[in-house]
């Protein structure tokens, strides 16, 4: 059983009119009519007077009906030239993250195409009445702490960066189709894209999963889809097509712009081509003259096409290229576009409606590229139409434009749900400034948004179907950053040192904003924290309360018979590691501070160093034995006092010894040096002998005398 299907190619120049027949395992092409627009009433694929180019519609209406019986329905095109595409990146800080998910990177996505948009709008004049249709994205690479990255999956750093290209479609160009059609009595049937009109007869889904290129080249621009892993995975368009080489033959031959266009699509066909120029003149122009006027014009149009064909595959050209559209008959562009893009010339083909497989048509319909999207349209639209589909996010209802399969991605764009809102707010951030250095500590990341799809948990990839509900829980805001002393004084500036016979734990010397602070001190915004490690004998004895050591630390000086004197082995010594030290010494982990402080000097001993006796000693003999007898020579005043020999003698006294005239010493001094006593068995007088001779108590004695006493 078949069944007629009708379909209007809506141009920029003409709009051509289709009946097709279906046959359920093939397609018939039965009728054709082109008519074209009377004035601009198309600009870029977009309709521009309604009421025009509804007066061509119903004269094909008309004219069909008039063969076919009464036409209510129709399957339109969106024109690809309507559709904008737009480049962006967004950079999301991902330190202290946990490894990138699938999830996340699809947001980091998501983010981009929002921005792409808005980017977008910033064009237009007509920003607040535009709504764009997002109606694909390819990623054009991915970034890693500013260094490209093949995949983002299980990666973790400190920024991640997605650049992404958009292809939108203004939802004025639908609004414009379906007023038109209103207009002329019709209904739409289906809706599609025009590129996707001719992808859907040229390139069937079991082939795109090959990277391959559809150029449909119009009169005034150039549309173009891109297929890649199963699916259609960008969109383009450039201003550039045939129109610049009619323009190039009118320049060159002098030729009204009508002749030029004749001119144009005769060089195929005709080796020898007759013209007349504005001037009246005729002359015959050999093809490969013909050829060479527009050989430059047809350079401008590859290096065109093929730089948009790069952009959208992300740098790389294609496996191949089709050119479908009137342009693409142009002579030598299949040969220029492969040279372009460094492909084989048999990697890059025009293709007509020879192409389109279990296809016939009425002899009288010529076998041209430029019908094979009338023809896929018709086709694509009966196979895979576009619908509106309604969805609610969060309780509002959204109605979007079903281009491809939609997402709640899609879903949360039409909502004008923020990127942002897909992660709650991060903490705010602090700036410190550390030893003259500024550094930023961040606030803690969002916790992501939970999103329900018909209240079971979903993604932004998931699929969504009309009358789905979306549920979007926003997540938390991270905390501020909060920043303490401990958090950014380094372990290496903390040491273990033996202090005086103590283990003491030595921390930095920390100051913020010019006043010292200790190790759990918080900081605050714009704080500026100055540390060093405490790496001094100075800095080590003041770290553990033992810097009163630098009071006792003076040279030992005392002031002897009015002149000052310094005694350096009196004076007390700091060593590290047994080593004489001073403040600046530097001190590392796991060393040790004695601390010697040697006993003061007595009276005798400070003599001694000035070479004065205070004594002198003599040596006797005493019934029999040696004897030495002792005799005080000098006088001395400790800080105005008398004093003996062993009197201590501390830093700062004033210490005076001056000889003294004693009397000699004298035979009963012996017993003020001897333990000698008078025997008690004795009795009798008894005589004192000096060297043999008597004497007496009171007479004198010298080093040297044999002296005994003799009892009778």
């Amino acid at each position: 059983m078949s069944s007629k299907l009708f379909a209007l190619d809506i141009g920029t120049r003409s709009v051509v009119g289709i009946i097709l027949d279906d046959r359920g395992d093939s397609y018939h092409v039965e009728d054709l009519v082109s008519v074209e627009h009377k004035d601009r009433s198309m600009l870029d694929g977009q309709i521009h007077n309604v009421l025009s180019v509804a007066e061509v519609i119903t004269s094909i209406k008309e004219e069909l009906e008039a063969r076919h019986g009464t036409l209510r329905r129709v399957s339109v095109a969106a024109a690809g030239r309507a559709l904008k595409t737009s480049k962006a990146m967004v950079t999301f800080n991902i330190s202290n993250r946990a490894l990138l998910t699938e999830e996340d990177i699809n947001r980091l996505e998501l983010g981009a195409v929002q921005k792409a948009q808005q980017e977008l709008l910033k064009k237009e004049l007509e920003q607040r009445n535009t709504y764009y249709y997002c109606v694909g994205y390819s990623v054009l690479y991915y970034k890693l702490d500013n260094e490209i990255i093949g995949s983002l999956v299980d990666q973790s750093g400190n920024e991640a960066s997605a650049e992404v290209i958009a292809t939108f479609l203004p939802r004025v160009v639908v609004e414009s189709l379906l007023s038109a059609l209103k207009r002329s009595g019709l209904e739409m049937e289906a809706l599609t894209l025009e590129p996707i009109a001719a992808i859907n007869v040229l390139i069937p889904p079991s082939m795109r999963r090959l990277n391959v290129a559809l150029v449909d080249i119009g009169a005034g621009t150039s549309d173009i889809a891109i297929t890649d892993q199963n699916t259609v995975v960008a969109y383009g368009m450039v201003p550039t097509a045939g129109d610049e080489i009619t323009e190039a033959l009118s320049d060159h031959f002098l030729l009204d712009f009508p002749i030029a266009e004749s001119v144009k699509r005769k060089i195929n066909s005709e080796e020898i081509i007759h013209i007349a120029d504005i001037l009246g003149f005729e002359r015959e122009v050999p093809q490969s003259e013909a050829v060479s006027a527009i050989r430059p014009a047809v350079q401008n149009l590859a290096t065109s096409i093929s730089s948009e064909i790069l952009a959208l595959n992300n740098g790389k050209s294609p496996m191949a290229v089709m050119l479908v559209g009137g342009g693409s008959l142009t002579p030598e562009l299949s040969k220029e576009l492969s040279i372009q893009l460094g492909l084989p010339e048999n990697r890059v083909a025009t293709r007509g409606l020879d192409a389109i497989q279990n296809l016939t048509k009425e002899d009288q319909i010529p076998s041209s590229p430029e019908l094979v999207t009338p023809i896929g349209i018709a086709i694509a639209a009966k196979r895979a139409p576009i619908h509106y589909m309604s969805v609610t996010v969060n309780d509002k209802l959204i109605r979007l434009f079903e281009l491809k399969d939609l997402t709640v991605a899609d879903a949360l764009l039409a909502a004008n749900v923020k990127a942002k809102q897909l992660y709650g707010k991060p903490g705010l951030a602090m700036s410190i400034t550390i030893n003259g250095n500024p550094k930023l500590f961040p606030g803690e990341h969002g916790t992501p948004a939970e999103i329900f799809l018909n209240g079971e948990p979903a993604s932004t990839k998931s699929i969504i179907h009309d009358g789905d509900i979306l549920t979007l829980i926003e997540g938390k805001d991270g905390k501020d950053a909060k920043v303490y002393v401990k958090d950014i004084v380094q372990a290496s500036s903390f040491m273990s040192v033996y202090v005086l016979g103590e283990k003491v734990e030595i921390a930095p010397i920390v100051s913020v904003n010019g006043e010292i602070a200790n190790m759990d001190f918080k900081l605050s915004d714009r704080d500026s924290l100055d540390y060093q490690a405490a790496n001094t004998v100075a800095d080590i004895l003041a770290a553990s309360g033992k810097d009163a050591i630098w009071e006792t630390m003076k040279p030992f000086s005392i002031s002897f018979n009015g002149k000052s004197i310094t005694l350096p082995e009196y004076a007390p010594n700091l060593l590290l590691n047994d080593q004489n030290t001073d403040g600046k010494a530097v001190v590392i982990d796991g060393d040790c501070l004695v601390y010697e402080k040697p006993a003061d000097p007595t009276v005798k001993d400070i003599c001694e160093k000035m070479n004065m006796k205070l004594s002198e000693l003599i040596t006797v003999t005493f019934q029999g034995e040696p004897l030495k007898l002792k005799r005080t020579i000098c006088e001395v005043f400790l800080n105005g006092h008398p004093s003996e020999e062993h009197d201590r003698v501390r830093s700062g006294d004033l210490l005076n010894v001056s000889p003294t005239e004693t009397d000699p010493l004298l035979f009963q001094d012996i017993f003020r040096f001897t333990d000698w006593t008078l025997p008690t068995t004795i009795s009798g007088s008894f005589k004192l002998l000096r060297n043999g001779e008597e004497t007496g108590f009171q007479s004198p004695i010298f080093g040297g005398d044999q002296l005994e006493i003799v009892f009778e």
